[in-house]
C-alpha cells in the first residue's frame, strides 16, 4: 500500500479545510454502512451568470472590471473614484497576488511626511509664544509655511473628492471636509498675509487669531482614517483569494502514447486522462477511470470524513487525494468547475450585498447644502446690511459658520464608536470586519447554522464499543485500536486515541491490509481481524443481524458504525461521531430567548441532521445540503423580508456567509470561511453570537448620542457664529470661538464613544 504524503499538501488541507492530515483505508460511507449520501460526491451547482469579469478559468479572469464598495451599480473599467460618495473602485475579481494597493501607499507617504508638520504647528498654535518667544507676526507667518505643505499637498486628494462632489452634484462626507478645512486654512492665511481686512475687535494681543491646526490635524486625522479603511477594505476580497489559491497550479497529464508530464492547469482540456497521486489535489472536476482512492470533500460538503472514490465516481477540482492513486477523465474546466462557481457566488453574493449607509452619510448631503447655504447667507446679509466694514463683517462670520460646522465631530461619530466597539469585542473573542455587520447584527431575527464544526467539534471522536459472543466491550476497543495502529484514517485514529486513554495495552498488527471502500483487516496477536462494514463483514462470511439493533440506535445518533470480526466470528461493534460542542446548547437557548428563529443546514445525510437537530431541539434543519443550496435558502429567506445571519466554518458555507445580511465564522475554521464573514467568532463558541447582538445594541444606541452630539453643538453653534444674537446682544462668535466649539463637540463625541468600554456582554 502506498504512504507516501506530501506534507506541504497536508498542511495546506489542514489551513483550507479544516480537515485531518492523514492517509485513509477506508471511508464515512462504507463504514455508516450507507448507502445514500456518502456514495456519490455532490452535484455541480447551476452555473452561476458571470458579471463582466466573469471567471475564464479557475486563475485567469476576465478584463478588470472596477466597482465602489458602497454603490455596487457604478461600475467602469478602469481604477477611479466613486462620483456618488467619493471612494476609491476596487476590482470586482482581484488577481490571486496583487500589489499593494496603490491609494494606500500614497496615503502612507503623505501622512507620515506631514505629520510632524501638523504636530508643530498643533504644538505652536497651543502655547508657542510661551515655548518659543516668537514675536506673534512671525509665529503665525511659521505656521503658515508648515501648514501650508500640509493642508494644500497632503490634503490634495481630499480637495479634489471635494470638487467631485460639486461636479457630479453628490454632497457628501468629502464636501464638509474639503469645505471645512479649506475655510480655516483660507481665513488663517488671509489673516496672515492681510490682516487689516479684519474687524479690530477681532485682533487678540494685536493680532488676528489664526487657525492653522485645525485645518492640519483634520487633514492628518482623515489621512489615518483613510490608511485605517483601506487595509479594511482589502481584506474584502481575501475570500476569493483564498478560495483561487486552492486550486492546483498543474495537472499531470498522461499522453496517448502512455507518456506522462505536468502541465499548467489552464491547458487541460475536457477528455484529458489525469493522474493524481497520493497527496495531491484533483485538478479539476471529473469521472474515475482508474484506481481507488479515498478524497476529502469537506471544502464542498463540510464533512469531515473523507469520501470513497473508484472507477464511475464524480470527483471534484481541489479536492484532496488522501491515499491511493486515480487516474481521472476531465470532464469540466475553467469556469464550469465546482470551485471556479463558488468563486462566482462569493464574488456576487459580496457585491449584490446593499451597503451600509452609516447615519452621518444618510444626512450628509442635506447638512452639506444647509450649512454652505447658511454662510452664503451670512455673507451677503452682513454685507448689505451688516454695520461697516460689512463685507469684512459677512465674510468673517461667514467663515465662522464654515468653521463650527467642520466636520470633525461628525466624522467621529461613528467610527469612534466602531474603534471602541471593535477593540471590546475583540476582547470577547468576537472580531467584526465592518461597521455595517455592528449595525446589521442587532436586526437579525433569523440564524442559519452550519452542523460540521459550528454546531459540533467537526472532528471524529470515539463513541462506544459493544462486545458480543464472548467478547467485552475492552475487548473490541482493544483489538479495534490494535489493527488500527496501522491506519491513518481519522476515524482509526480516534479509536487508538481512545484505547490510548483507557490505558490499554496495544499490541502490534501484522499482514495489516486496506480493503478498498470497506474497511481493513489484518492479525493481531495469531488472531485473524476484520474491521468495517457490512460488506466487509458479507466478504468475510460474519452474520451481523445480531448487531443490528444496536447499530441502528448508534446511527440514529449521527454516528459511524464499525463491525469488529475475530477469527471469522463477529465480536463487537464499535462508534465514532462528531460530538456536540458542549457550549452549544447553552448558546442556542440564549439565542432562542432573545427571539431569533434557528435553521440548521448541512452537508451531511438526513439521518445525521436529524439526530443532530433532534438533540439539540432544532426543528427546522436540511441535510445534504451543498453550497448553491445554503446561498439559495439565504436568498430566500431575504426575499420574504427576514434579516438573516448565517453562522459556518467551512469553504462551502462561504457563498451564504457572503450574501447574509451578516455572515458568521468560527475562528476554528477555514480562512475561507472567516474571509466571507463579516463577523468571527475567536472561540467558535455560539454564545459570542449573543454577545455580539449586546453590543451591537450598544453601540448603534452610542453612534445616535454621538451623532445627536455634533448636530446639537451645530445646531447651536452655527447661528451664533452667523450673528442671528447679534442685533439683540450685540455679540458676534468669533472663529475661535467657534475652534474651541468644535474642539469641545470632538471631545464630547470621544469620552462618549469611550463609554462602550464599560459594556456588560
Amino acid at each position: 500500500m502506498t504512504r507516501q504524503h506530501s506534507h506541504k499538501e497536508a498542511a495546506s488541507r489542514q489551513e483550507n479545510a479544516n480537515a485531518p492530515q492523514t492517509h485513509n483505508e477506508y471511508t464515512h460511507q462504507r463504514l455508516c454502512d450507507s448507502d445514500d449520501q456518502h456514495a456519490h460526491s455532490p452535484p455541480v451547482p447551476e452555473a452561476v451568470e458571470s458579471d463582466k469579469a466573469g471567471v475564464s478559468s479557475t486563475t485567469e479572469f476576465a478584463p478588470t472590471v472596477y466597482t465602489c464598495p458602497m454603490h455596487p451599480e457604478i461600475r467602469q473599467d478602469h481604477p477611479g473614484t466613486c462620483p456618488k460618495c467619493g471612494m476609491t473602485l476596487e476590482p470586482v475579481m482581484p488577481a490571486v497576488e496583487e500589489e499593494e494597493n496603490a491609494e494606500l501607499a500614497d496615503f502612507r507617504r503623505r501622512f507620515w511626511a506631514s505629520f510632524p508638520l501638523t504636530a508643530i504647528v498643533f504644538v505652536l498654535a497651543m502655547a508657542g509664544h510661551r515655548l518659543t518667544r516668537l514675536d506673534p507676526a512671525w509665529q503665525d507667518r511659521f505656521e503658515l509655511a508648515l501648514a501650508t505643505p500640509v493642508v494644500l499637498w497632503a490634503g490634495l486628494p481630499f480637495f479634489r473628492r471635494c470638487a467631485q462632489s460639486f461636479v457630479y452634484r453628490s454632497p457628501n462626507m468629502w464636501t464638509l471636509i474639503g469645505l471645512g478645512t479649506g475655510a480655516a486654512y483660507l481665513y488663517s492665511a488671509v489673516a496672515v498675509v492681510a490682516p487689516g481686512v479684519f474687524p479690530s475687535t477681532f485682533a487678540a494681543s494685536g493680532r488676528v487669531q489664526v487657525y492653522f491646526e485645525a485645518a492640519a490635524v483634520i487633514i492628518s486625522l482623515t489621512l489615518l482614517g483613510q490608511m485605517l479603511e483601506l487595509k479594511a477594505r482589502s481584506q474584502t476580497s481575501a475570500a476569493i483569494k483564498s478560495l483561487l489559491g486552492l486550486a492546483p497550479k498543474t495537472a499531470r497529464r498522461i499522453n496517448a502514447d502512455d507518456s506522462e508530464e505536468d502541465v499548467p492547469i489552464a491547458h487541460v482540456h475536457v477528455g484529458d486522462l489525469l493522474r493524481v497521486r497520493p497527496g495531491e489535489k484533483v485538478p479539476v472536476d471529473g469521472v474515475v477511470v482508474a484506481g481507488a482512492s479515498a478524497l476529502d470533500e469537506s471544502m464542498i460538503t463540510g464533512e469531515p470524513i473523507p469520501v470513497s472514490k473508484r472507477a464511475g465516481d464524480h470527483v471534484i477540482g481541489a479536492t484532496m487525494n488522501t491515499s491511493g492513486a486515480l487516474v481521472v477523465r476531465s470532464e469540466k474546466v475553467g469556469a464550469q468547475t465546482v470551485l471556479s462557481q463558488i468563486v462566482q457566488m462569493v464574488a456576487q453574493a459580496q457585491r449584490s450585498k446593499a451597503p451600509m449607509q452609516r447615519m452621518a452619510d444618510k444626512v450628509a448631503g442635506v447638512f452639506v447644502i444647509g450649512v454652505v447655504g447658511i454662510a452664503v447667507m451670512t455673507l451677503f446679509a452682513w454685507g448689505i446690511w451688516g454695520p461697516q466694514p460689512s463685507w469684512a463683517h459677512g465674510l468673517i462670520n461667514a467663515v465662522a459658520v464654515l468653521i463650527i460646522a467642520c466636520p470633525c465631530a461628525l466624522g467621529l461619530a461613528t467610527p469612534m464608536s466602531i474603534m471602541v466597539a471593535s477593540g471590546k469585542g475583540a476582547e470577547h473573542g468576537i472580531l467584526f470586519r465592518d461597521a455595517a455587520a455592528i449595525e446589521n447584527l442587532r436586526k437579525v431575527d433569523t440564524l442559519i447554522v452550519d452542523k460540521t464544526g459550528t454546531l459540533t467539534e467537526g472532528r471524529p471522536s470515539f463513541d462506544r464499543a459493544i462486545g458480543l459472543n464472548g467478547f467485552s466491550d475492552m475487548d473490541v476497543l482493544r483489538l479495534a485500536a490494535s489493527l488500527d495502529q496501522g491506519s491513518e484514517h481519522p476515524l482509526a485514529a480516534a479509536i487508538v486515541a481512545q484505547a490510548r486513554e483507557q490505558g490499554l495495552a496495544l499490541e502490534r498488527p501484522e499482514d495489516f491490509e486496506s480493503a478498498s471502500g470497506i474497511g481493513v483487516r489484518g492479525h493481531v496477536a495469531g488472531r485473524s481481524l476484520a474491521l468495517g462494514n457490512t460488506s466487509l463483514m458479507q466478504a468475510h462470511a460474519v452474520a451481523v443481524d445480531a448487531a443490528s439493533t444496536e447499530a441502528d440506535a448508534m446511527r440514529a445518533r449521527g454516528a459511524s458504525v464499525m463491525y469488529l470480526a475475530v477469527d471469522g466470528v463477529l465480536a463487537g461493534l464499535l462508534s465514532v461521531s462528531d460530538r456536540v460542542k458542549t457550549t452549544t446548547p447553552q448558546a442556542l437557548t440564549q439565542l432562542r430567548a432573545d427571539g431569533l428563529r434557528i435553521v440548521m443546514a448541512t452537508g451531511d445525510g438526513n439521518v445525521t441532521a436529524q439526530s443532530v437537530a433532534k438533540q439539540l431541539g432544532i426543528v427546522e434543519f436540511r441535510g445534504e445540503v451543498k453550497p448553491a443550496d445554503k446561498l439559495a435558502l439565504v436568498a430566500t429567506l431575504q426575499e420574504r423580508g427576514l434579516v438573516v445571519a448565517m453562522a459556518g466554518d467551512g469553504i462551502n458555507d462561504a457563498p451564504a456567509l457572503a450574501k447574509a445580511d451578516v455572515g458568521i465564522a468560527m475562528g476554528t475554521g477555514t480562512d475561507v470561511a472567516m474571509n466571507s464573514a463579516q463577523v468571527t467568532l475567536v472561540k467558535g463558541d455560539l454564545r459570542g453570537i449573543a454577545r455580539a447582538r449586546a453590543l451591537s445594541e450598544a453601540t448603534i444606541a452610542n453612534m445616535k448620542q454621538n451623532l445627536g452630539f455634533a448636530f446639537l453643538y451645530n445646531a447651536l453653534g452655527v447661528p451664533l457664529a452667523a450673528g442671528v444674537l447679534y442685533p439683540f446682544t450685540g455679540l458676534l462668535l468669533s472663529p475661535m470661538i467657534a475652534a474651541l466649539a468644535m474642539s469641545l463637540s470632538s471631545a464630547s463625541v470621544v469620552a462618549n464613544a469611550l463609554r462602550l468600554r464599560a459594556t456588560r456582554l
